[in-house]
């Protein structure tokens, strides 16, 4: 009996054990063809994944701290739970990334054929000896050779500079290159060597600039060059504040980088070059800092970064502090002019000077025909000193800066050279409104060189648009592989606001015609104009 019972157990046994492979080959087909539905979008191959790697930067998460996600992936994320849809949420960005970088080469050929163009080709003369800022000694006494060996025994290079341009360092070439007209040509092969120093090379001293209202350090290099920081204050995206004044406004890092860029795509070539670089607040600064005051003012945030805040006249205290993250700090550094013993310069009041009061209004606000009196004032009554100063009021307001109240020229030169444009800090605060005071020299004079105005044109024609080229040539910035120098509204407003410039002239033209024999609008700079079609637009 117990026999019988055993066996007919061992028959169910069996037949159940049957029963449980055969559901689990059925379920195992039926998944098989649900996987293999052609609804789910198949997943890139892997060479397409690594290229798109290969292009993408990932300095910003090494700076910026630890990485965070878009917002739209982190949803995309958590709303499945998929491995494959995870890829793929992940693998988009890099595909935008790419159409970016599409985007800044069509950019930068923009930017190509524009310093291509005749307008910045423009035939001129040699330079005569006379009109050269500097000239190099023909011998370098024994006494100066021995305290440039000495001077190498505290982090400098041993000088080994004679009358050839090529044994000079990049910062004496670009002070050399110095002429009555210009800080640097156009076609200027000193220019990536000049960068790449900025950049790059490294800083052996750091000491607080004297004068001025916020926070400068200048900064020397092995070879004896020295360039102006200006340590970032604000972030790219942010606004200024429309609750303070012009003169209460931050300086920015970016703006002074940027100002260079908009100066050289214009034509000018008016402001010393200026590249982006991020610092070591401790190793670049407070270690090689010989300035007391400067180190006095050094302290470690709650959060862990380094942080320092100097001695000005505004924003210099710990509330204001500048700080690294947890000691990278960006920055612009600036080439610096000859010494003034070199060559001395001469500062100049501007006759359109804000009144700096938050009741009181300037003259020329008042004077609609303030600038008859101006043309009769030296040294705007002759020359070209008017429409220079026109070409530098073009400048500020394109970037929205209220700040120049005073501009400098090489007095070697007399009145018979071009305006330097320092100090551009305070530009690029706001993009959302445009400043149209600041074009009021313009607007009241009625005078511009035809060479702006024809360039003016061409920045305003698709194939030269103005926002396009800045774009390109803030991409070659080392700073941009952190992020974008300009957000992209303020390069939407350079092309608004040049509109407003090329409209301000046309009005004057029409001006110009009704009152018949007045003075041309036109200031006639150079014949080799001529030959030169005026750009349709």
């Amino acid at each position: 009996m117990m026999w019988r019972i055993r066996r007919r157990s061992r028959t169910i046994c069996l037949s159940l054990a049957f029963i449980t492979i055969f559901i689990h080959l059925l379920l195992a087909l039926v998944s098989f063809s649900i996987y293999h539905q052609p609804c789910d979008t198949p997943l890139p191959p892997r060479t397409h994944i690594l290229r798109d790697l290969a292009h993408t930067n990932y300095t910003s998460v090494v700076i910026r701290g630890p990485a965070e996600l878009p917002s739209d992936n982190i949803q995309r994320d958590s709303s499945h739970k998929d491995g494959k849809k995870m890829v793929k949420s992940h693998v988009r960005p890099l595909s935008d990334k790419g159409g970016k970088n599409a985007s800044i080469e069509s950019d930068l050929l923009k930017l190509e054929a524009l310093f291509g163009h005749p307008l910045y080709n423009m035939p001129s003369p040699p330079v005569p000896e006379e009109d050269w800022l500097l000239r190099v000694k023909p011998k370098v006494k024994a006494s100066e050779r021995s305290s440039q060996r000495c001077a190498s025994q505290d982090g400098y290079e041993d000088v080994h500079w004679n009358s050839s341009s090529s044994s000079h360092p990049p910062w004496l070439r670009f002070h050399l290159g110095i002429s009555r007209w210009q800080l640097y040509p156009h076609h200027d092969p000193n220019m990536e060597p000049l960068m790449q120093q900025l950049a790059t090379h490294r800083i052996v001293s750091a000491v607080q600039k004297s004068g001025g209202t916020q926070l400068k350090l200048v900064m020397s290099f092995p070879n004896y060059g020295q360039a102006m920081f200006k340590p970032m204050k604000q972030e790219r995206d942010e606004e200024t504040n429309y609750n303070l004044y012009y003169f209460s406004d931050f300086e920015r890092h970016n703006a002074e980088i940027a100002a260079f860029h908009l100066d050289r795509i214009l034509g000018y070539r008016r402001i010393p070059p200026v590249a982006g670089r991020l610092v070591d607040v401790v190793k670049e600064i407070k270690d090689v800092t010989t300035d007391r005051k400067l180190a006095r003012t050094f302290f470690t945030s709650p959060v862990g970064n380094e942080c320092f805040y100097g001695q000005c006249s505004y924003y210099c205290s710990t509330e204001h502090a500048v700080c690294g993250r947890p000691r990278d700090l960006e920055g612009s550094l600036a080439v610096m002019l000859p010494d003034l013993s070199l060559a001395r310069r001469r500062t100049w009041r501007s006759p359109w000077r804000r009144s700096y009061s938050r009741s009181k209004l300037a003259k020329w606000e008042t004077e609609p025909e303030y600038c008859s009196t101006v043309k009769k004032t030296p040294p705007y009554d002759k020359g070209m000193r008017l429409v220079d100063f026109i070409d530098m009021v073009i400048l500020d307001f394109l970037m929205s800066n209220m700040d120049r109240h005073h501009y400098e020229t090489f007095e070697k030169f007399g009145n018979n050279t071009f305006l330097l444009h320092l100090d551009n800090g305070r530009a690029f605060g706001r993009h959302s409104k445009d400043e149209p005071s600041i074009l009021t020299p313009l607007k009241q004079c009625c005078r511009i060189r035809r060479s702006t105005w024809l360039r003016l044109r061409l920045l305003s024609l698709p194939h030269y648009r103005l926002s396009d080229v800045m774009r390109a040539s803030l991409s070659r910035d080392p700073l941009h592989k952190v992020a974008p120098l300009l957000a992209e509204p303020h390069l939407t407003a350079l092309d608004r606001r040049l509109k407003t410039v090329l409209g301000t002239v046309s009005r004057c033209q029409k001006q110009q015609k009704r009152n018949g024999n007045g003075e041309d609008v036109f200031y006639e700079d150079t014949a080799s104009l001529k030959d030169v079609a005026t750009p349709a637009g």
